[in-house]
């Protein structure tokens, strides 16, 4: 730090008063601060996967919401594959087989994967209130013995597993989280709010790269059939004014796919599924600058 500068105190992200109303939300601070108005904030066209990769540059290969259905995936060249989630349908033991081969055959240097709402049996807490309800909302789920599922993530053996954990991969340090707001009451589900946040403050300063399942307030998270905001308030100001990613990608909502910009950090909805889970949404590759070597 140059001599003289002020040092920078630890910005603390506080439960905002919106948190609950997401849609609520976005319209106050839209209103108020212009926060998701141009030019700051616009939407941006995904690069062609034949476009040449810059030099001293890293090529990320974004998917997500993939629901056990990869076999007609066209997968572009790149160097580092993301996967925020949602790989599977229940997260029954067979399908996370399925995926960790499909990844296995996948030409990428480094595979980093997150959790979404639908891998069930990788939410421990999930899967106890499960098998102490005896109910059978899930009950190819609920009939999994424990010792099927209990080390359920082992079976990633072709990629890097994050929750709430961070990798730094040809120098770019990645974090991945797989919470998400309750819906629902599937996986890895928690309510709006201090609870989620709570998960969000876990997120180091100095990431490259956040992985949630979920999107930020205001960030590809318009459901047009609710005619709803769905995206994490406590998500959006962690993003923007503590850890300040240069990528952040994200799934979780079909309708949300594309990239947009908020003059800083992209985000990027890559759900691979569309709303009537057709896995017909092209993977989004992006490049970024390599880190200075240190």
């Amino acid at each position: 730090m140059a001599h003289g500068m002020p040092s920078q105190g630890k910005v603390t992200i506080s439960v905002d008063e919106y948190s609950s109303n997401p849609t609520q939300a976005f319209t106050h601070y839209n209103i108020n601060q212009s926060r998701f108005q141009p030019p700051h904030v616009h939407m941006v066209d995904p690069i062609s996967y034949d476009s040449p990769k810059p030099s001293g540059h890293t090529r990320f290969v974004c998917v997500s919401d993939t629901h056990s259905r990869t076999d007609g995936i066209q997968m572009p060249y790149g160097d580092v594959l993301l996967h925020t989630g949602d790989f599977t349908e229940l997260g029954l033991p067979s399908e996370v087989k399925k995926f960790n081969d499909w990844l296995g055959g996948l030409p990428y240097e480094f595979k980093v994967v997150i959790a979404g709402n639908h891998e069930l049996t990788f939410d421990k807490d999930f899967m106890a209130e499960l098998v102490k309800q005896d109910y059978y909302r899930f009950p190819s789920v609920a009939k999994l013995k424990p010792e099927d599922f209990d080390d359920v993530q082992s079976l990633l053996t072709n990629c890097v597993y994050l929750q709430d954990s961070d990798v730094t991969v040809k120098g770019f340090r990645i974090y991945g989280t797989p919470w998400t707001p309750w819906f629902n009451g599937w996986g890895f589900n928690l309510p709006r709010g201090q609870s989620l946040l709570d998960k969000w403050n876990l997120i180091p300063e100095g990431i490259d790269i956040l992985m949630t399942h979920g999107p930020p307030l205001g960030f590809r998270d318009w459901v047009p059939k609710e005619l709803q905001r769905v995206g994490c308030v406590e998500l959006l100001n962690t993003v923007q004014r503590r850890v300040r990613p240069k990528l952040h990608a994200f799934g979780g909502i079909h309708e949300g796919y594309g990239i947009m910009t908020d003059g800083y950090t992209t985000f990027i909805n890559a759900s691979t599924c569309t709303v009537s889970f057709q896995p017909t949404n092209p993977p989004i590759v992006f490049d970024l600058p390599n880190p200075p070597s240190s």
